[in-house]
């Protein structure tokens, strides 16, 4: 009898522990309200480096420093139209993390306040930028696509529950492609301002260097997240895009050059072919699993 009434206690106990864990606290509130105003810094950071406010187009700031035909591997102007997409998804994310029932999402507990990192850094990207802060922009970038590596890591482990989850992994896919590929062009347009010289190798050489480090660098994401399709397939869409107009930027003057298209258009595909052929394999892996137990 005490037996049965101490087990019947402890369930009791577990059940009011395991309510309050789902309560939203303080901080699930705090979180949901700066991610919203970080969407909403974002968007004005854009607009401001768009020149909507005064503000310098990007490809006009730093001395055109980081213009379309300013290195071998800056991508076509076309290139950048992906912002918009990426600026609509963080906004959608950012009101969908803020919604109630999304209070005590452990997926949103998890990746939201790096989100709202990654958001701030943009910013501070745009605003390094307009100063004429090159190596400022680098620092910068380098530590958003950290923050956005971080966020992949996260996002793989913790499968989707649901279409706010899937939308944040679209999302966090298409930016973390797209940053990948703009950090290897915003640090050789850094060299590049600097005057380092060609280091030896030649332009066209460096940048087959670094377009081939871009391909790879798909080819990890793509094995690292081959069983999550709906982060590693935006990925791959997004670091394609950028690469392919790199190779568009190179067909035409004035900084022309056939082997540096070719080879953007090379990684573009392989790019694209990596996340696909994981996204397939981590499917049939999973379809085995649940098959077999």
């Amino acid at each position: 009898m005490l037996s049965r009434l101490s087990t019947a206690m402890l369930a009791g106990m577990n059940t009011v522990t395991s309510e309050r864990t789902s309560r939203a606290t303080g901080s699930d509130h705090l979180r949901q309200v700066l991610v919203l105003a970080g969407a909403l810094l974002a968007v004005a950071g854009a607009a401001v480096g768009s020149g909507a406010f005064g503000g310098q187009p990007i490809q006009d700031a730093a001395g055109g420093a980081l213009s379309a035909d300013a290195t071998p591997i800056a991508p076509a102007q076309q290139a950048f139209s992906i912002w918009s997409v990426i600026y609509l998804g963080l906004l959608a994310v950012a009101v969908a993390q803020a919604l109630p029932a999304q209070a005590t999402s452990p997926r949103f507990r998890a990746t939201a306040w790096w989100v709202l990192a990654s958001m701030v850094l943009n910013a501070v990207w745009i605003a390094a930028a307009q100063a004429g802060v090159l190596a400022g922009t680098v620092l910068v970038i380098v530590a958003l696509l950290a923050v956005l590596a971080r966020l992949f890591v996260v996002l793989v482990r913790m499968p989707p529950h649901g279409g706010a989850d899937v939308l944040t992994d679209a999302t966090v896919g298409l930016y973390l492609g797209w940053v990948s590929v703009a950090t290897l062009a915003n640090i050789t347009a850094f060299l590049s301002a600097a005057d380092v010289g060609e280091l030896g190798l030649g332009a066209t050489a460096w940048s087959v260097v670094v377009l081939v480090a871009a391909a790879v660098l798909a080819v990890a994401y793509a094995v690292h997240g081959a069983r999550r399709p709906t982060v590693i397939l935006p990925v791959g869409v997004a670091m394609a895009w950028g690469l392919a107009w790199i190779s568009v930027g190179r067909q035409s003057p004035p900084l022309e050059n056939a082997v540096v298209s070719v080879v953007a258009a090379t990684a573009a595909v392989v790019a694209l072919v990596s996340v696909v052929v994981a996204a397939f394999v981590g499917r049939r892996r999973a379809g085995a699993l649940a098959a077999s137990s």
